[in-house]
């Protein structure tokens, strides 16, 4: 799983990814909770979950209760686009529950911990592409 975390204070984000053993710590929050980010190795970190996305893409939603996946009519919010005033798409939504099939979760700093996020999470150098 991979960590988003948003900085407000320097307007940068981050990512850290979770390994697979530490995923069961966080199953059963829901989007708006606090937790602890010790268990990405942010120590010292509370961080608040503001979304995510699973393993196809699908956005999560706070008004969507549970962890399903539904096909729900949307006007507004995550995971639709709509072009004229009053148009409604079916969409499919993730509930705000976080699983197993959740693939990417957003979070942002409540708390910050001793060191900055420039030392516990490290931009990685981007690939430069071959031709």
């Amino acid at each position: 799983m991979k960590l988003v975390i948003s900085d407000s204070k320097t307007g940068k984000t981050y990512q850290v990814d979770v390994p697979k053993d530490k995923e069961g710590t966080i199953v059963g929050v829901k989007i708006g909770d606090t937790i602890d980010g010790g268990f990405a190795g942010l120590d010292g970190y509370t961080l608040q979950v503001t979304g995510g996305s699973d393993k196809d893409g699908i956005p999560m939603r706070r008004d969507v209760s549970g962890g399903r996946k539904i096909y729900a009519v949307l006007s507004s919010g995550a995971g639709v686009r709509t072009t004229e005033k009053g148009e409604r798409r079916r969409k499919a939504v993730r509930g705000n529950v976080i699983t197993a099939e959740i693939a990417q979760l957003n979070t942002k700093v409540t708390q910050a911990g001793a060191k900055t996020l420039d030392e516990l999470a490290p931009k990685k150098a981007k690939d430069e592409k071959k031709r």
